[in-house]
């Protein structure tokens, strides 16, 4: 009994069973603190849309214009569903704590307050109160939105897709009861700045035109930033899109393409944003005037500012006037790129020099190739030439865009009333062409003989344009896309007015890692390397008429010459005999090292572990699918260069088809007449199926 004294109540235990009669120390050391329904776990974490509605207070249509403009989406719980409360939306707690914070919420609630009084004064009639108040509406802004989201500047560029692609529909689309002609007004202007800049800034680096719209792409500071641009058609609403959810993200996207346009422009030293200027007469809602204006503005910026800064030097330079050392310094750079042409260009004088000062009596001497450093030097003068045109400062500006400014250097272009005039002049100003439209405000007139290409979208010149200069070429729209997606000027040939066009590529298509690059690319490579062999019709005269002379003297020559193809035929039958053995050997080698590497591989897969297995049979697939795709592309090629090639009749093999087709026909017909019939309908069926 151990030390249990007789006649005393026994001890209990901490670990006996819990009864009503203990205390509640004694319940929470001995089962723990009561937990509450759905406070812990993943029923705390994860919310749903009703509760946090009740934690903020706010309505629906508030709550989501806060997620949006916050950033915040709902989130998909891993493993089990909290609750057991399938197909449900769920919001993580911390997204809903951060909401609960944040100014914009307070600003809501005061703007409903707001409208509570406003509605309460119209309702008693009193209509200049009413506009009193209307005068204090409470306002907010977004910009410590924006700051919060993207701390840095290349933060706000990788996400300016959705933002261009979204503002570029606004700017397409008609005014309606739930947008608003202010929010169209706006898309245009951000539009136009957007446009102005990347064709001044010559940034834009590919273009492809589908059936969604014209995709664009431009590289600003490394980071490529791609959207899309409607057609100018007339644009479709469909009823079931909620047009609030669409002009609440345009919101916050407007204030995130003022703080990028603002440092894109203050980068070139223009201050954004423009001013506006007359419209001299052209529509002022148009996005082609809005366009125009600010292409016209910041042209007239970039004068100023560069004036003023001349203007200043100037001055500077006559206020010194009297000392000795006027000279204005140079950057290392410029410096060094001066001495190094200077030094090409001496170089290849001094040899000319030196060989005119040769013997003159040695006139069967090698020429100096001189070549090499005048063209270094020449090469060099122009990329400085182009990097001049590129505003923002030498050091900012790269490589690539010197080479994109410098593709339609030189060339006028001009757009007929036809053609979209909007992503066409962004195109050609950024890789350094001039452009004019038929219209009003436009810097180039018609039948300006500088024009060397004028851009038409219609099958048929009309016959006004035969009175038009004939030193300029006459091309459609997908000729300018295309040569700045190729970095290269192709041939206007194959891109006339009437003419079927090639098929228009994608650029972001890579043929290499596709495993199929298509015939006109194929072509293109050729032209860039200069590897096309062009036969013209005097060639082809010139090898008929060598073969007709060859025939002739053959027949001249007699006997001798029958004797000496008699032994060319027995030596020729040799080598061929030779050439098959050898060609046997091969093809045996190769077929032994395929079926030992067949076997190989069969070897190497018995001994892969499950998993592996797996694995490799579903890269395998994926493998032979693609090769599937590639080489189903290559069938449709051989198709249609099949149909496509003519005859010794200059028929193709689909006319040919047809033909034959009509013959069976008639065929037919003829022996069904015999029997007293006709295949031919009546005028009676014919007017009863019309």
């Amino acid at each position: 009994m151990g030390n249990r004294v007789k006649g005393r109540e026994k001890k209990k235990s901490i670990k006996a069973a819990s009864h009503s009669k203990m205390g509640s120390k004694r319940k929470l050391s001995r089962m723990g603190k009561k937990q509450k329904k759905n406070n812990a776990g993943l029923e705390a974490t994860f919310v749903g849309r009703s509760k946090c509605l009740k934690m903020l207070q706010v309505t629906i249509k508030d709550f989501r214009r806060l997620c949006i403009l916050k950033g915040i989406y709902p989130r998909e719980p891993r493993g089990r569903v909290p609750g057991n409360k399938k197909g449900q939306t769920f919001y993580h707690i911390k997204d809903i704590r951060a909401i609960a914070h944040e100014p914009i919420l307070e600003k809501f609630r005061e703007f409903r307050a707001f409208m509570k009084k406003i509605r309460r004064a119209a309702g008693r009639n009193e209509k200049d109160e009413a506009l009193r108040k209307n005068a204090i509406c409470p306002t907010y802004t977004l910009h410590h939105l924006v700051r919060e989201r993207y701390p840095r500047f290349l933060d706000a560029l990788s996400d300016l897709d959705d933002a261009l692609t979204l503002v570029y529909l606004f700017a397409a689309l008609p005014t309606t009861t739930t947008i608003k002609s202010k929010v169209i007004s706006s898309a245009k202007k951000l539009a136009a700045a957007w446009g102005a800049y990347c064709s001044t800034a010559a940034c834009i680096t590919k273009s492809f035109i589908s059936v969604k719209g014209i995709y664009l792409e431009a590289t600003i500071q490394s980071v490529a930033v791609r959207w899309i641009v409607p057609h100018s058609f007339t644009q479709f609403m469909p009823e079931d899109v909620d047009y609030r959810v669409m002009t609440t993200f345009f919101e916050f996207y407007e204030t995130l393409l003022h703080f990028v346009l603002f440092k894109l422009y203050s980068d070139l030293g223009v201050r954004y944003p423009l001013q506006t200027l007359d419209s001299n007469g052209e529509v002022k809602g148009s996005t082609a005037h809005i366009l125009g204006a600010n292409l016209r503005n910041l042209k007239n910026a970039l004068d100023t500012s560069s004036s003023a800064i001349t203007k200043v030097v100037s001055e500077a330079v006559e206020d010194d006037s009297e000392k000795p050392t006027d000279v204005v310094k140079k950057s290392k750079s410029e410096k060094k790129k001066e001495k190094a042409l200077v030094k090409s260009v001496g170089a290849a004088l001094n040899s000319i020099e030196d060989d005119s000062d040769d013997d003159d009596d040695d006139e069967d001497g090698d020429d100096i190739d001189v070549s090499g450093p005048l063209k270094a030097a020449l090469e060099s003068m122009a990329n400085d030439e182009a990097r001049s045109t590129i505003p923002g400062g030498a050091a900012m500006v790269d490589d690539d865009a010197v080479k994109r400014r410098r593709l339609f250097a030189g060339l006028t272009f001009f757009l007929a009333r036809e053609v979209p005039r909007g992503y066409i002049e962004l195109v050609c100003l950024a890789y350094g062409g001039k452009v004019g439209w038929e219209g009003l405000n436009s810097p180039i007139a018609e039948n300006d003989p500088s024009i060397t290409h004028h851009i038409v979208d219609r099958p048929r010149l009309p016959s006004s344009y035969d009175a038009l200069p004939k030193s300029r070429e006459f091309v459609q729209p997908q000729w300018v896309l295309d040569c700045s997606n190729f970095m290269f000027l192709l041939p206007v040939a194959k891109y006339a007015v009437g003419v079927t066009l090639p098929p228009h590529l994608s650029p972001w298509v890579d043929h290499e890692e596709e495993g199929y690059k298509p015939a006109y690319a194929e072509e293109i490579e050729r032209l860039k390397t200069g590897d096309v062999n062009v036969t013209t019709s005097d060639d082809k005269d010139f090898e008929e008429i060598d073969n007709g002379d060859g025939v002739a003297s053959d027949d001249d020559m007699g006997g001798e010459n029958d004797d000496n193809d008699d032994n060319q035929d027995e030596t020729d039958a040799d080598e061929d005999d030779d050439e098959d053995d050898s060609e046997s050997k091969d093809e045996r080698i190769a077929r032994r090292r395929q079926r030992e590497e067949e076997e190989a591989h069969a070897l190497a897969k018995t001994m892969m572990s499950r998993k592996a297995s797996h694995l490799y049979g579903r890269m395998q697939h994926g493998i032979n699918q693609k090769k599937a795709q590639v080489e189903a592309l290559k069938s449709r090629r051989r198709d249609i260069e099949h149909t496509k090639k003519k005859d010794d009749t200059g028929k193709t093999p689909l006319k040919k088809k047809v033909e034959r087709l009509k013959k069976e026909r008639s065929a037919l017909e003829k022996e069904y007449s015999n029997t007293g019939g006709t295949m031919k309908k009546s005028k009676k069926m014919r007017r009863s199926e019309s």
